[in-house]
């Protein structure tokens, strides 16, 4: 048994060998009919049996023969290219032909993932590849099986390196980093497509400063411009601070529908970890409410040092129902537990206005109370269809569904805006982009 696991279980013949096996019965089968042949096949035969002798004593032989590690982060962030390492080193004294595999996770359903190399005597050699996740929750790295070969090539030994490893895949933090560095700049709105224009001021003082061209007159303060002998000085107002956003997540069947790889679900929980951040950065209390048949997972709003913490881990858990949704339970939840008047941005899908209406009086109930922002999604596919050209009668019919589908949805931000609502139609690529850009402009304007 010891025999098998050191020398033969590892063994395996290269391309090469099989290759100039199959000559040499080619030449066995010619020498029928040309016996000189004989003799020559005989000798290679024996050469290639020779030879692998040797091969097989340069791969075994030796104490220390190939090592590998893995270096990957704590956690992986979805939706987002992920960078991982291998990092191979060759204790062969000759330079050795590397086949890596890394056995990936089974959520990637990647079955031919491999790296080739070669790799110099004492030469430690790292090798980058990237790997894009499309669902949360635990990821399974299992062990990396190293093939060497020599020189000679005619055998190949696999070193299989035990490296198993789990590794969580969190909503994605990649983006939540680049808009934070976006926030404490002031520039959140240059990510976005469109120009924020602040309405009004706040009441909010920051500071008194000299008067410049450009500063509102009406803001002069008249006390201190005496003090200062004549120079005019204006007050200075910043953004009202501690208003309490909330993002409120629908986990019910409408938000399975996969976009790029994504559900809608997976789309909305990157967008409330971003908004979440970017509204802690801004001063404001940010809290998490999560639904579907049932009122789920509730996160008070609030600014304390593991907020951030808190609402990450609580929506790397959330999982897509498939029961329909009860806007009933959320506005008599909200309305028990949430008592002071909030900016909630509801991420929600609605296909058709008939939809809606079921739910109208609820969302129309929950807006009474609080500032709402209802978030929903365009359906990027039927936007394709309807942009097709038509050819035939089928494709007519086709682009006629698509084109009703898209104007049901042009109804329900109508409707919606109607009773006063905020509302949001977005790609699912841009939601991220134009949800920050909306809270931007409600709290420049003062709504809350």
């Amino acid at each position: 048994m010891k025999l098998y696991a050191n020398y033969l279980k590892p063994l395996f013949f290269s391309r090469r060998f099989y290759g100039i096996f199959a000559a040499i019965i080619f030449l066995f089968v010619l020498s029928f009919f040309f016996p000189p042949l004989l003799g020559v096949s005989r000798i290679i035969l024996f050469l290639l049996f020779f030879l692998a002798a040797i091969d097989f004593a340069l791969l075994f032989f030796p104490g220390k023969t190939i090592s590998a590690v893995r270096d990957m982060p704590d956690r992986l962030s979805n939706g987002d290219s992920n960078t991982i390492k291998l990092t191979i080193t060759n204790h062969y004294p000759f330079v050795s032909g590397i086949q890596a595999i890394d056995e990936l996770p089974v959520q990637f359903q990647q079955r031919g993932f491999s790296i080739f190399s070669l790799v110099r005597p004492g030469e430690e050699k790292t090798f980058a590849y990237a790997l894009r996740p499309v669902e949360r929750g635990e990821y399974v790295f299992e062990d990396i099986n190293v093939f060497a070969r020599s020189p000679l090539g005619l055998l190949v030994k696999r070193e299989i390196i035990p490296s198993r490893q789990m590794v969580k895949v969190y909503p994605s933090y990649f983006a939540l980093r680049r808009y934070e560095l976006l926030a404490w700049s002031n520039q959140l709105s240059e990510s976005g497509n469109r120009k924020i224009r602040k309405i009004g001021q706040s009441v909010e003082f920051e500071q008194i400063k000299e008067y410049v061209t450009g500063d509102d007159i009406r803001s002069i303060n008249w006390k201190a411009t005496a003090r200062k002998g004549g120079q005019l000085m204006v007050n200075n107002y910043t953004d009202e601070r501690s208003q309490q956003v909330y993002c409120i997540i629908d986990k019910g069947r409408v938000m399975k529908m996969p976009f790029e790889g994504l559900t809608l679900l997976d789309y909305a929980i990157n967008s409330a970890l971003i908004l979440s951040r970017v509204a802690l950065i801004r001063q404001d209390r940010a809290g998490l409410l999560t639904f579907a048949e049932q009122v789920g997972q509730f996160l008070p709003a609030g600014r304390k040092a593991g907020q951030m913490n808190s609402i990450l881990e609580t929506l790397y858990n959330q999982q897509t129902a498939f029961a329909e949704t009860d806007f009933e339970q959320l506005y008599a939840f909200t309305r028990a537990r949430i008592t002071q008047r909030s900016l909630m941005v509801l991420f929600t899908n609605f296909e058709s206005l008939a939809g809606l209406q079921r739910q109208l009086p609820y969302i129309r109930s929950i807006a009474r109370n609080h500032l709402l922002l209802v978030v929903f999604f365009e359906n990027t596919e039927l936007r394709r269809l309807s942009d097709k050209p038509v050819e035939d009668i089928e494709g007519l019919y086709i682009r006629t569904i698509a084109d009703k589908f898209a104007y049901e949805k042009r109804l329900i931000i109508k409707e919606l805006q109607q009773h006063g609502i905020f509302t949001i139609l977005t790609a699912p690529e841009n939601l991220t982009i134009n949800t920050v850009n909306k809270y931007l402009e409600i709290k420049a304007s003062q709504a809350i």
